[in-house]
């Protein structure tokens, strides 16, 4: 039977090859590096996945064990035991997963600052600078019409 245990190295490594990716991830929206994002999208999204499943196995052996599949049987098992290289096992899992909650709420605000900024420019953009003046785009993105064109036929 498996232990709930088993899975413990295994998630810390990939949360902490995650932890590393999101710090990648931060330096690219502070320096707004698309190509940088796009790299690192795909493989946030595979070590996700694979946190998910290890978890998941976690949560299966607790369960075979008699325990709640949660993070909250997990604890409720590493209390009731008198093991510290599991209790300190578990207590770094749960740091580094509250290090990844944190990167990724910091990591959040640099996206919505930057669609803020980015919203403005838009703004900016459309709407005129006075109410004479007209907008430089239009809302289909092509330039706006500055007034009245002359034309001249030539015949």
């Amino acid at each position: 039977m498996a232990s709930p245990f088993d899975t413990l190295s295994e998630e810390q490594q990939l949360i902490s090859s995650l932890l590393e990716l999101m710090k990648q991830e931060q330096q690219c929206l502070i320096g707004a590096d698309i190509d940088g994002l796009n790299a690192i999208t795909p493989q946030k999204a595979d070590l996700m996945n694979q946190l998910a499943i290890k978890a998941n196995q976690r949560h299966q052996a607790l369960g075979a064990a008699g325990h709640a599949a949660s993070e909250a049987g997990m604890q409720s098992l590493v209390d009731s035991l008198d093991n510290p290289a599991a209790t300190a096992a578990w207590n770094k899992l749960l740091d580094l997963t509250r290090e990844a909650k944190e990167l990724n709420r910091v990591n959040g605000m640099l996206i919505n600052k930057q669609m803020t900024h980015n919203q403005n420019l838009i703004n900016a953009m459309r709407q005129p600078a006075s109410a004479g003046d007209s907008a430089v785009y239009g809302p289909t993105g092509q330039a706006a019409p500055s007034g009245p064109s002359r034309r001249f036929v030539v015949g």
